[in-house]
């Protein structure tokens, strides 16, 4: 069982997971660039951006963190909301044509209230080859299990029982 798919009382600090992969595909450069506004050449002109450090034209950073989170199989029965996402250092480009993943470990969990924790997660974005793309804490609100209502008591009468 993956711990993404446990309620917030069964998972435990240190559990991992990982995800399948996705390609990143010029469309997707270029969608993004669209509708996001982002139309930094590094992204959009095969011309400029191959006279650039990295000789080509390479995703956007906040694409391959989009991907990334929409990677994870967050189940949406247990999974209320993403929080924040902190501490992101984009270590390598992704290139049009790279496959990434992410590989997961549960940092940290705190109890929110009654029916909420707060789960921490430390993301670890890689391409095909292994390469860390990208490094992020990713804090999201799980769902408790809600508390096990009480076994009904019998009461004895003269008449029929009552379940109270």
């Amino acid at each position: 069982m993956t711990p993404l798919s446990k309620s917030f009382d069964e998972l435990r600090e240190g559990e991992r997971f990982a995800t399948g992969g996705r390609t990143l595909t010029e469309a997707d450069v270029t969608l993004f660039a669209g509708l996001s506004g982002d139309t930094h050449p590094q992204h959009t002109d095969a011309e400029w951006s191959a006279g650039s450090r990295f000789g080509e034209r390479i995703a956007h950073g906040m694409l391959v963190l989009s991907y990334a989170a929409g990677l994870v199989p967050f189940d949406p029965a247990r999974v209320v909301a993403l929080r924040r996402i902190a501490d992101v250092v984009f270590k390598h480009p992704a290139r049009i044509g790279d496959t990434i993943r992410v590989e997961g470990q549960l940092a940290s969990l705190r109890e929110l209230d009654e029916g909420h924790g707060l789960v921490t997660c430390r993301w670890r974005v890689l391409n095909q080859r292994g390469k860390v793309v990208a490094r992020a804490s990713v804090e999201v609100v799980w769902r408790r299990e809600p508390a096990a209502a009480p076994e009904p008591q019998r009461v004895e009468s003269n008449r029929q029982p009552v379940l109270i």
